[in-house]
């Protein structure tokens, strides 16, 4: 996936530019909104990471000009500003989501997953990988053309894997995007889950989708 960082602080921008490149993200950086925009001209994007307060053109007007543009690309505003005027503000402008700064790059990277996520469910409510289908309006799962019974956090792990289908998703991300309160979560529950998720997806059929990576994550594909 693509991603453009507008934000001036260099600091918070080549911090975000590394931690999502060791995701596998493509990274696209600007340090002010003339230079943001301008890369929205050329460029298409997944997800648009936007500071507000920028120099010369402010991210408030940067979001709105997007918008008049009918570039709809899902932006999430970064800012030190922190009363709900301010947040009405940013998302009445065009924005998606608001991250107060300081914030963790975990956190960052969850809604990020959450807004691809989003608009692909608007695009493409259903993905297919071999024989195994998910329905996301549904939320049904089958294979084979059977339907397959997931509790809801099956379910929305086997919809993490699906949405980075053929890329290691890493325990953490999974504990990440999927649970409120982490420090309650080990990669031994993690790894009952994926024991469960592959006994029903997989047990019955040659062709294994649900994959483990050693020390890293887990992955499907075909």
């Amino acid at each position: 996936m693509n991603i453009l960082i507008i934000e001036d602080d260099k600091k918070i921008a080549n911090y975000s530019k590394e931690g999502f490149e060791e995701e596998n993200f493509v990274v696209d950086l600007a340090y002010n909104g003339e230079d943001g925009l301008e890369l929205i001209k050329t460029n298409t994007y997944d997800v648009i990471i936007l500071d507000w307060m920028l120099p010369g053109i402010d991210g408030i007007e940067v979001c709105k000009r997007l918008r008049e543009f009918k570039v709809m690309t899902p932006v999430i505003m970064l800012t030190a500003k922190v009363f709900i005027e301010d947040k009405v503000l940013g998302l009445n402008s065009g924005a998606d989501d608001y991250m107060s700064k300081p914030f963790y790059f975990e956190e960052l990277l969850a809604r990020v997953n959450a807004l691809v996520r989003r608009v692909s469910y608007v695009s493409s409510p259903n993905i297919k990988i071999a024989d195994l289908v998910l329905d996301f309006h549904k939320r049904e799962v089958s294979r084979a053309g059977n339907l397959i019974e997931l509790t809801p956090k099956e379910y929305s792990i086997l919809e993490l894997l699906v949405k980075h289908r053929g890329k290691v998703v890493k325990i953490k991300t999974i504990v990440g995007e999927l649970w409120e309160n982490d420090d309650d979560v080990s990669s031994n529950i993690i790894n009952v889950y994926m024991h469960h998720l592959r006994h029903k997806i997989d047990n019955d059929f040659d062709l294994k989708l649900i994959k483990t990576v050693r020390k890293l994550g887990f992955r499907i594909d075909s």
